[in-house]
């Protein structure tokens, strides 16, 4: 073993440095935990402080047919995934294609339910604290989530040109683990909202 290297001496292998990609990404998804972390914590400590109603427990109900597409959209991205790396142009649009549709579904459940508070229910995001937790918490996961969908629509009609192939596989790669943490910090934000914060 070489003393200077820490490698043994034989060693034939070449060290390359992680995809600047998979850092950039990595570095975006520890600033972003750090700003929903922010506002889950915000949204636990106002939990039953509002003045006035409406109480979550009175006007939320778990969206949880919304919840199972986003979720679901992580396995059909990871699909596209593993298409793209083997050059199935096809196949890959096509599971791009389902993760889209799947996370259009989440925000159309999601619109679905702010025009219920905001029209039957009264609640706003002047309302009462209540309201103004809710709707920073999960706006800002929406907001992530329009995000995703426009970069996704931009790779899926790229692909339909057939300007997308196995050489840009990395970068999908990448993108899609900013998808993978959409979907994780929905499984957060669900439960504080719809479980703990009922």
């Amino acid at each position: 073993m070489s003393a200077a290297s820490g490698l043994p001496a034989d060693y034939q292998g070449e060290w390359r440095l992680p995809s600047r990609g998979r850092v950039a990404m990595f570095a975006l998804i520890t600033g972003e935990s750090a700003i929903f972390t922010i506002f889950v914590v915000a949204y636990v400590f106002y939990i039953g402080k509002s003045l006035s109603g409406p109480t979550p427990r009175q006007v939320l109900e778990a969206p949880i047919f919304a919840t199972l597409c986003l979720l679901s959209s992580s396995f059909t991205i990871w699909r596209a995934e593993r298409a793209i790396s083997r050059n199935r142009i096809s196949a890959f649009a096509l599971w791009l294609g389902a993760t889209i549709c799947l996370g259009l579904i989440f925000l159309g459940g999601t619109a679905i339910e702010w025009h219920k508070l905001i029209n039957v229910d009264g609640l706003t995001i002047s309302t009462n604290l209540f309201g103004t937790t809710y709707y920073s918490l999960v706006g800002l996961h929406a907001t992530h989530v329009v995000i995703g969908l426009l970069m996704l629509t931009t790779v899926f009609l790229f692909s339909l040109t057939r300007r997308v192939g196995k050489q840009h596989a990395e970068k999908i790669a990448v993108l899609s683990m900013y998808w993978h943490f959409v979907d994780a910090v929905w499984v957060v934000v669900f439960t504080v909202v719809y479980i703990i914060g009922r």
